[in-house]
């Protein structure tokens, strides 16, 4: 049977790679996106696959996504906390009907930006808090939200456990929400361990189906320049000499392809519904010294490495050590590191050659 889909947030990087994942594995799945394109962008000017619109509802619009025309989906270009909380009676009333009942929802929808924005912008990162509030209100309220997946963080895990001179291998039951929490990553990380609370109280109060998932450090061919695979990415397309990364470059990261995160989130969201969470991660850390130099390899040059320390970098370690997604997804990273970056930089080439332009 046709299922409804809903995609919060799934004009952003996640999102629109979320939607094609969405569209392949199920042909006759109708698929719903609410984006304000604050972070996002209009389907019409996605780089991998572009949208083209079909019809105009005047509340929304539907699109085609090149490669897969014959799926439409539909997007209403509006914040999401604004038309859920009208539909609670919290705000105005957007000009929109009212959405309908889904089979499954993926909130993605948050405030997004890079490290610069969660360590330049911690109170309007703070956001988050009430978007995942209204969003479970609605949930709990509406009882049409179906299967629920909430797209937590890795950067929920306690940061003293991700320092450089000790760090570990993060795994699920290091957050006990019901024994005790230690200090995440800033605003991001607290409104994420908030919006895992939330999943908790939906299940066991509400009697919802939820899953979890805790990204790493997902990239992509099409990421925003802000996030730092995107932006060396740039910079090694370009050849600059010296190779520049954010900090000192030791700091180290578990790098996984989007392709392979979409393909978590959806298992997860199938698979879990008691409110656990899986981490998505390859168990591989990698410094950014050593992802800039692979950069270089593959845009075919010799470059001198180098670190720099006039931009937010976050802690210096982070990489799970969780086997939940394993154990109950039967999901394990498929895109290799050393073939993710080389697509990353052969797109990087692509967006040279299309006016972007590297960062010092």
């Amino acid at each position: 049977m046709s299922k409804r889909i809903l995609v919060t947030g799934g004009a952003g990087f996640v999102g629109r790679h979320l939607l094609a994942g969405l569209l392949q594995s199920d042909p006759d799945s109708e698929v719903w996106i609410v984006d304000d394109y604050s972070t996002g962008k209009s389907p019409d000017r996605w780089e991998l696959r572009r949208g083209r619109e079909t019809q105009d509802l005047g509340w929304g619009k539907r699109y085609a996504l090149e490669g897969i025309e014959s799926r439409p989906f539909t997007v209403i270009n509006a914040n999401f906390a604004a038309l859920i909380g009208g539909e609670l009676g919290q705000f105005p009333t957007l000009s929109i009907p009212r959405l309908p009942a889904f089979d499954e929802t993926y909130h993605l929808a948050s405030i997004v930006g890079g490290r610069q924005m969660i360590e330049g912008k911690p109170l309007l990162v703070g956001i988050d808090l009430a978007i995942d509030s209204l969003f479970f209100l609605w949930a709990a309220t509406r009882e049409s939200a179906g299967r629920i997946l909430y797209a937590s963080s890795s950067a929920a895990y306690p940061i003293n456990m991700q320092t450089a001179g000790e760090f570990s291998r993060l795994s699920e039951e290091m957050i006990d929400l019901a024994n005790g929490v230690l200090a995440p990553d800033m605003t991001y990380g607290w409104s994420k361990l908030t919006g895992e609370y939330l999943s908790q109280i939906a299940v066991q109060k509400h009697g919802m189906s939820v899953a979890i998932v805790r990204p790493f450090s997902g990239y992509g061919e099409d990421q925003d320049v802000s996030y730092p695979v995107p932006a060396i990415a740039l910079r090694a397309a370009a050849r600059m000499n010296p190779l520049l990364v954010w900090g000192s470059g030791q700091q180290g990261r578990d790098f996984v392809h989007i392709s392979d995160c979409v393909d978590g989130v959806i298992l997860a969201c199938r698979t879990i519904s008691d409110g656990s969470a899986v981490n998505l991660g390859s168990g591989v850390l990698t410094s950014f010294l050593e992802l800039a130099a692979l950069m270089a390899r593959h845009a075919g040059y010799d470059a001198e490495v180098k670190g720099t320390d006039n931009r937010p970098v976050g802690v210096a370690k982070r990489v799970s050590g969780g086997r939940n997604a394993e154990a109950l997804l039967r999901w394990k990273p498929k895109v290799s590191l050393e073939d993710g970056m080389r697509r990353v930089v052969e797109h990087a080439t692509w967006r040279l050659a299309n006016g972007y332009v590297p960062d010092a």
